[in-house]
């Protein structure tokens, strides 16, 4: 028996502004989308183009406050092949928000609070 990761999952609160914002900043486009028959929910799946992996944004139409992340211990990690470009777009995006010098990577904050950490292609 196997397994395969197929998909990490977060929910939204402006489906828009984060599906601009994963585009801006890590050039993840919409791969396909569902949109529950009454309206109450969304689920739309973004690719890199180069693996298998997504991730689905899920957006609650009913949903009326931003979410709680609480420590937000977890994060998604991305492996970039230009770190210092990625770097200079997320500076001048404003989205940094921790950066680990001695290990030579960093994290963003997506629209949500979620982080993400930007790794450079020679690293991990």
């Amino acid at each position: 028996m196997k397994a395969k990761y197929i998909h990490t999952n977060i929910n939204v609160f402006d489906l828009e502004k984060s599906l601009k914002f994963y585009e801006d900043a890590l050039g993840l486009k919409e791969k396909r989308r569902y949109e529950q028959e009454e309206g109450k929910f969304i689920l739309v799946y973004l690719t890199d183009g180069q693996s298998d992996m997504e991730i689905e944004l899920t957006w609650l139409r009913d949903r009326k406050e931003p979410y709680n992340l609480g420590d937000n211990e977890i994060h998604l990690a991305f492996r970039v092949d230009d770190f210092d470009g990625f770097y200079e777009r997320h500076k001048e995006m404003g989205c940094i928000c921790y950066e680990n010098k001695p290990m030579g990577l960093y994290f963003i904050n997506d629209p949500d609070g979620w982080w993400l950490e930007v790794v450079p292609a020679d690293k991990h």
